[in-house]
């Protein structure tokens, strides 16, 4: 809400609540209840909420002292309401309703699970921009059906994030540190990278998180970052390559042996870094900008597109038809101010 209240000079109410998924008479009303005065700009100054008058059946504070002294005694320390009110009617008692004892002990905070129960920390989303080829990493690794029930192969696929490009991959019989290690370092290698110049970003899998792959990285002088705990989308680009993969047509039900799985692997990352037109980078292939090739490729679709439009510009109503756009930035999850920038722009 307050992100709401700082914007709304400058972009409007109801564009950033539709931007963020809040109904405007939401915002409002945290509005009035907080005392804020809203600007010129999202509406006028609310009025006070009116103060609420005490019903008349309402317990005197007296008589909530009793209440709550009565639940406090040592004899109901671990009774839950319902058994305390039908305790005291066998006594001959009458205080208050049960669900009156309920509010009272919820507005002095004692109403809650009594059993440990475990609440994981709030982590921090990595936010990850790549604006050039080399710059941002992503690797997995995803399980393939061998010729038997419980049986698998391991692939490991090692992605550039701006480019879409599979700059390395390899099919194993498990899943291993050892084997991430020897990879990821032939894909430095291959790729020349320098200290300091790449960010490679995975999940928390035992190998991704193993000590003896960090301090590779170290030795590398890549920096290396992981998703969250319990979070399934931050390494969205080897999810969305492993979905490719497995919904092509001639996707096996299960591979026969390891040899049939890597020759098949061999054949998919072939088609798709040379011939695969990605929507996400303008439907270019991978090995086009990856290798500095999209602007030269964009400009024979520009001719293209000219050179139909001239010969017949009727069959063109608003204007000369462009190429899609080339990629300028990929974000592992893009800062929610950015977000609501580019839906207050559309």
């Amino acid at each position: 809400m307050q992100i709401i209240s700082d914007l709304a000079p400058e972009h409007g109410v109801r564009p950033l609540c539709h931007a963020l998924g809040v109904a405007p008479a939401t915002y409002y009303r945290y509005r009035t209840v907080r005392g804020h005065a809203c600007s010129d700009a999202c509406r006028s100054t609310p009025a006070a909420a009116p103060t609420r008058r005490t019903p008349a059946r309402a317990l005197s504070r007296p008589e909530r002292e009793r209440v709550l002294h009565v639940l406090h005694e040592p004899r109901f320390t671990d009774l839950a309401p319902a058994e305390i009110y039908a305790t005291l009617l066998d006594e001959g008692t009458y205080l208050c309703s049960e669900r009156t004892m309920y509010r009272m002990l919820a507005a002095e905070g004692e109403v809650r699970e009594r059993r440990a129960q475990r609440r994981h920390p709030v982590y921090q989303a990595p936010e990850l921009l790549a604006t050039t080829p080399n710059e941002l990493w992503s690797w997995d690794i995803t399980k393939l059906k061998g010729p038997a029930k419980w049986n698998y192969f391991h692939l490991y696929v090692v992605l550039d994030v701006f480019s879409r490009f599979v700059v390395g991959w390899l099919v194993a019989h498990r899943e291993s540190a050892t084997l991430a290690e020897r990879l990821i370092t032939a894909c430095c290698e291959r790729q020349g990278i320098l200290p300091d110049q790449l960010t490679i970003h995975a999940d928390r899998g035992s190998a991704m998180i193993s000590k003896s792959v960090a301090l590779l990285l170290a030795d590398l002088g890549v920096t290396k970052t992981h998703s969250r705990p319990h979070v399934s989308n931050d390494n969205p680009y080897s999810e969305s390559q492993f979905k490719t993969l497995k919904y092509r047509p001639d996707f096996p039900e299960r591979f026969g042996s390891i040899q049939h799985a890597r020759s098949h692997a061999e054949v998919f990352f072939t088609w798709y870094n040379r011939e695969h037109r990605h929507s996400g980078i303008g439907l270019l292939t991978p090995f086009d900008v990856h290798h500095g090739r999209a602007e030269e490729r964009r400009n024979q679709r520009a001719a293209v597109l000219r050179a139909a439009y001239l010969a017949t510009p009727e069959r063109f109503v608003r204007q000369l038809p462009e190429p899609p756009a080339l990629p300028t930035a990929a974000w592992i999850n893009p800062p929610k101010l950015l977000t609501i920038s580019e839906d207050v722009a559309q």
